[in-house]
């Protein structure tokens, strides 16, 4: 456990945002004590306006009075604030990749499968093949390795947390399974070596009310669910 040195950590987020959870894993892993502050994005609070008027958008980690926002930017905050257990690499060149592969997963794999929601026929088919082609660099990387930061749970792996809980959830709900084990056995392998370690298994939502969660969600947005 860190050492506690009567700091003020506070996070503002969403149980069932990937973004806010990945937080959450590396406070935790670092064995930092925090106070979770539940937000709700339909009704943005003033203290989140307060506290990140640029996006108004969650995450946000208050340390000692000062916010910080955007999920990967907090990670590598949490890393350097707290140095035991890092999650990101000591090398430089090991470093950049790792940010390199956070960023793929935010940027690419999380744009791409949100063009999936709401769509139906060929749309849907073309968006499902779309993240695949991305999905498909992310599973050559794994090869050989039993997480993203090679032998433990690192940064990419956190960040990735986004594919393995809630991309790898919603075959139900846009009517296609997206990430077929036969196609993609690197992805489920780590899958399964995520769900070993205590801290991830306690830092994701459980599976059911998150998808009751997404699934009124999309009806309260009139998005259809196949």
């Amino acid at each position: 456990m860190a050492e506690s040195r009567s700091e003020e950590v506070k996070l503002l987020g969403m149980w069932v945002s990937p973004f806010s959870r990945r937080i959450e894993i590396a406070l935790t892993l670092k064995g930092v004590p925090y106070e979770f502050s539940e937000q709700d994005i339909t009704n943005k609070s003033s203290l989140l306006l307060q506290l990140n008027p640029v996006h108004k958008m969650i995450p946000v980690l208050v340390h000692n009075g000062k916010p910080i926002s955007e999920s990967l930017v907090i990670l590598e905050y949490i890393d350097d604030t707290w140095p035991n257990n890092p999650i990101l690499p000591q090398d430089p060149y090991d470093r950049a990749m790792a940010r390199f592969w956070a960023k793929f997963v935010d940027q690419q794999i999380y744009v791409a499968a949100m063009k999936m929601v709401g769509k139906i026929g060929e749309e849907r088919d073309a968006a499902v093949e779309a993240t695949r082609d991305l999905l498909k660099l992310l599973e050559k990387e794994l090869v050989g390795k039993d997480f993203l930061g090679g032998t433990s749970l690192g940064f990419v792996d956190i960040v990735a947390t986004l594919v393995a809980f809630w991309l790898m959830r919603t075959d139900e709900i846009i009517g296609v399974k997206i990430v077929p084990v036969e196609m993609f056995p690197e992805i489920h392998r780590w899958v399964k070596n995520l769900l070993q370690n205590d801290v991830v298994k306690n830092c994701i939502p459980p599976e059911d009310e998150h998808l009751k969660y997404i699934k009124a969600r999309m009806d309260s947005l009139k998005i259809k669910s196949v």
